[in-house]
Parts: structure tokens; C-alpha cells; sequence
């Protein structure tokens, strides 16, 4: 959420009194060898890939990685030689697919430098797949640290494989780091980092350029131990949009911190997949799959098949009718579009058209902005655009963030309940899951409306959803520092009907 511009005059005259000695942006030193990998992320890419990305400190004429199902015996080699940066980067970004993978199957992978470890991963399950299993919902994700927030308290090391730094403690990415092996993948549907923020800290406004940078460099740095190891699926927030929030100031914005410059030059690059051709037999869903996957943008909206579920990620932002942050928007940002007039709503209607329920029976629809919050405010353009079609399609659950607390709804339409609750309802459950942690802090909750279900703003929290089989779904909230269980609910789903198609 936007932060508060009162605030920016008075650090602005702060920063001008202190002097240029505290004005100094605090970037991350470079490694002796500048092809130390850093910033490591990886993403489900096909029925039978992993995409793995990374940056370096300097342009590489060729990047590789090896990996095997043996840690002591990497076999196979992935290579790019694909080196992309942008004006205002220090680093430059990689990305290899490692195609033919078993399924289900633990994976090691060696990034090719000389200082550089070998990690691991579990390869996708594929479309069908009726095993139980559990993935996080992580938004709002900001950095820690000087130019963040620093958590208090106790700085112990956490779980070493990923280690965690201990001075840098974040609570949610501790939580994920400690609960690695409880979770398959993440999404995080926007906010990553808020290097839009840098003028928050004094010492950063006469070096917004760099500091901007600092921000984005730290913060995959400190969520490489999860993003490294657990695919992290992403899509854009308005914190990715341009280099300040603020109007009158994010005019001057330079060259490469416009326009999503970083979100697509880290996550796209072929990180993101498009849209996976159709598993099912039947003629009508192998055509939508496939327009769907001409109609892909990633890493703004796309869609993937794991196990029993299909997961489309949107861009509540940009490319559709009033978007927020597109020309004419309320953020009065400019950007986009990132595809053909109305090339985003295509996607989504031929993508949700596509899905086979006997193969994937359950539906999750990810983006930034909710339309269904407590207190004031819900995207009304993005309930305008995208809702109808997530009803038509049977979509189950909605997850989104913005709103800097965790949130949960009751299965709603048009605004009004569905009447069969959480025992199978035509509508889609809602969830905000924006409460991870960022350096503008928590929102209170305010007024809670009737189709509020629950709603926490104490402390930073996330959620975690779970497939407990082909008719339930639990999704639990969880506080970040204590890892107490505050809420949860099972949403009962028959899934009786192979394609669904449904008027309101």
C-alpha cells in the first residue's frame, strides 16, 4: 500500500540537516569473484521442468548448471548464453531450464562457479496427481534490515540448510525456513522487497537511484534460501511498478527503474512458464490450453499444473479496463500495457476454460489487489474484470494481498455470501495473505463486513493451503514469529462436473 507522503518532506529535510555523510545508499558489497552466484530463485516450468535463475556481478559469456538425482554425482549440464541486465543494475540476470525430470523426485543442482554450492529442489508433480500436499501464500514480502525493519529479539541461527543470516532475521522467511520441508512451492502474487520505499530512510534520499537498487539486491539475497530451493512463483504488485510511489516525484524515475523494469528482467527471462498444453482428452480443453498459452505473458499473468491443482497468476495492475497502475489509473503510474488490447482477459477465459476437474479439480487464482477487504477500499476495477469469469469457471479460492494484514471470506459473488458456505458453493473462497512483513508495517483491520470470516493484524503472518484431496482444502494462517496457528477452515468442493461453465 502506498505509503504515507506526509512523512516525505519531513526526512527529506532531515536528510538534507544530517548532510551527505549519512546519505549514502547501503549496497551490498560485491564477492572477490564476480561470478559468485547470488540472488538464486527457481520456478515450476512444464509438466516436467524447473526453471533456475540467478545474478552475477558481472556479464557472463556463459552460464551453466549441473544437477543429478545424486548430490556427489551432478551429471547433467543446463547452459544459457543469456546475460541480461538494465540501466541503474549492477547485476546482470541468467536463467536455464532443466527439462525430462522424474516426477515428484529430489533433485541437486550446482550453479557453475567457483563459489558456489550445491542446492536442492523437488521437481513437479505432474497434472493428476491426487497426493496430499501443501504450498504457501506469501505477499507484501518486504526487506529487512537497516533499510527495512530489523526484528528484535532473538537472533539465533536459524535451520542451515537455507541458512538464514542471524542479524537479519525476518520472521516469515525464518517461518518458511524452518518449515522447508512442509510446503512444495510458493506464490506471492506482488510487493516483493518495496524498493519504491527507499526514502523512507533518511540516509537514502540523496542517493535514490542506488538506493533503490540496495533494496532489490538485498532482499533476493535474504530470500534465496527459500526462493533457492522452493519453486517461488510470482506475479506483480504495485511496489514493482516504478522507483517511488509518490506522483510528482516518480516522473524522474531513470532508466530502468520504470515500468516493471526489475520484476520482468529477474522473473521473466523464461523463469515464469506460459501456460501448459492440456493433459485432457478432450478436444475443446486442448484448444483453449493452447490459446491460453499463446495469450501468456509471463511473468504478468500466466497459469501452471501441479498435482491436483491449477494455479493462474494475474496482474491486478496493468492491462485491463481503469487498471491501477496503467495510463489513466489511480496510481497515476503510466505503465504497461504488457499485451494486446484486452490480451490478459483472453488469457484468463481460455485458460480457466481449458481445465479438466478430473485432472486438476482444484482451481486457485492468484493476484495483488483484492476486491473483497475489511474496512475501506477493494479494487473495483480488478471485481469488474476479473470476478464474473472466476465465478463462470468455478473458480475455488481467490488469493490476494495489498492490504497489509491476513484476511479470510467467505465464498462470495457480486458481493453477497453464497448461500451454501464453505459445503460445496458455486463461488470462490477469498483469502488475503498480506501480512509477511514490510517496512510499512501492518494495517489495521477496521470495519469487518458479513462476508468476513476472520481477520489478524497483531503480527506478521501468512497462509498455507492445503490439498488434503480432490474435495478438501484447508488453509491455515500462521504468525510468523511463533508459528502459532491462528486460524483455519476446510472448503468442502465436489468437483462433479468435468468442465465447469456456470451463470450466476
Amino acid at each position: 500500500m502506498a505509503p504515507v507522503i506526509s512523512f516525505y518532506g519531513t526526512l527529506v529535510a532531515a536528510a538534507l540537516f544530517v548532510g551527505d555523510a549519512l546519505a549514502k545508499a547501503r549496497l551490498p558489497p560485491k564477492p572477490n569473484d564476480l561470478s559468485t552466484p547470488v540472488q538464486e530463485r527457481i520456478a515450476v516450468n512444464g509438466p516436467n521442468a524447473v526453471s533456475i535463475a540467478w545474478n552475477t556481478y558481472k556479464q557472463l559469456d556463459k552460464a551453466c548448471v549441473k544437477y543429478g538425482t545424486l548430490s556427489g554425482s551432478l551429471k547433467l549440464e543446463a547452459c544459457t548464453n543469456r546475460s541480461i541486465t538494465y540501466p541503474t543494475s549492477r547485476t546482470w540476470s541468467h536463467t536455464v531450464t532443466l527439462t525430462d525430470l522424474n516426477p515428484a523426485t529430489v533433485y541437486y543442482y550446482k550453479i557453475e562457479s567457483a563459489n558456489s554450492n550445491v542446492e536442492q529442489f523437488m521437481s513437479p508433480r505432474v497434472a493428476g496427481d491426487k497426493t496430499p500436499f501443501a504450498i504457501n501464500a506469501v505477499i507484501d514480502l518486504g526487506v529487512y534490515g537497516e533499510d527495512g525493519f530489523t526484528i528484535r529479539g532473538d537472533h539465533s541461527k536459524r535451520d542451515t540448510i537455507p541458512s538464514i543470516q542471524p542479524s537479519l532475521n525476518h520472521t516469515t522467511i525464518g517461518r518458511l525456513a524452518q518449515t522447508i520441508d512442509d510446503y512444495e512451492f510458493v506464490i506471492h502474487p506482488g510487493d516483493l522487497g518495496y524498493a519504491d520505499d527507499w526514502f523512507l530512510r533518511p540516509h537514502n534520499v540523496l542517493h535514490g537511484t542506488d538506493a533503490f537498487q540496495a533494496i532489490l539486491e538485498n532482499f533476493y539475497d535474504q530470500l534465496a534460501p527459500i526462493a533457492g530451493r522452493k519453486p517461488y512463483m510470482v506475479s506483480p504488485g504495485n511496489h514493482e511498478a516504478v522507483c517511488n510511489e509518490l506522483p510528482a516525484l516518480n516522473r524522474g524515475c531513470p532508466t530502468g527503474q520504470k515500468n516493471f523494469t526489475d520484476f520482468m528482467s529477474r522473473f521473466g527471462n523464461g523463469l515464469m512458464p506460459t501456460a501448459f498444453s492440456s493433459t485432457s482428452e478432450d478436444a475443446a480443453a486442448k484448444v483453449n490450453a493452447n490459446k491460453a498459452a499463446a495469450l501468456a505473458k509471463p511473468p504478468f499473468w500466466f497459469s501452471f499444473e501441479y498435482g491436483m491443482v491449477h494455479v493462474v497468476m494475474i496482474d491486478t495492475e496493468t492491462d485491463f479496463a481503469d487498471a491501477p497502475d496503467a495510463e489513466g489509473g489511480e496510481q497515476g503510474f503510466k505503465t504497461g500495457p504488457f499485451g494486446a488490447r484486452n490480451q490478459q482477459l483472453e488469457f484468463f477465459e481460455a485458460d480457466l476454460a481449458s481445465i479438466d476437474r478430473t485432472i486438476t479439480p482444484w482451481v486457485i487464482v492468484a493476484g495483488h489487489r483484492p476486491w473483497y477487504t475489511t474496512g475501506d477500499g477493494g479494487c473495483k476495477p480488478c471485481q469488474k474484470a476479473f470476478e464474473g469469469l472466476m465465478y463462470k469457471y468455478g473458480v475455488d479460492l481467490g488469493v490476494f494481498g495489498h492490504v497489509h494484514n491476513s484476511q479470510r471470506f467467505y465464498p462470495a459473488f457480486n458481493g453477497t455470501a453464497d448461500k451454501a458456505g464453505m459445503n460445496d458453493p458455486k463461488a470462490p473462497m477469498y483469502i488475503i495473505a498480506g501480512g509477511a512483513g514490510s517496512i510499512e508495517g501492518l494495517s489495521a483491520v477496521g470495519k469487518k463486513g458479513p462476508l468476513n470470516a476472520w481477520a489478524y493484524d497483531d503480527a506478521f503472518s501468512y497462509a498455507t493451503i492445503r490439498f488434503l484431496d480432490t474435495q478438501n482444502l484447508q488453509v491455515d494462517f500462521y504468525r510468523s514469529d511463533s508459528g502459532k496457528l491462528l486460524d483455519s477452515s476446510k472448503l468442502f468442493k465436489s468437483h462433479k462436473d468435468r468442465f465447469v461453465s456456470q451463470k450466476p
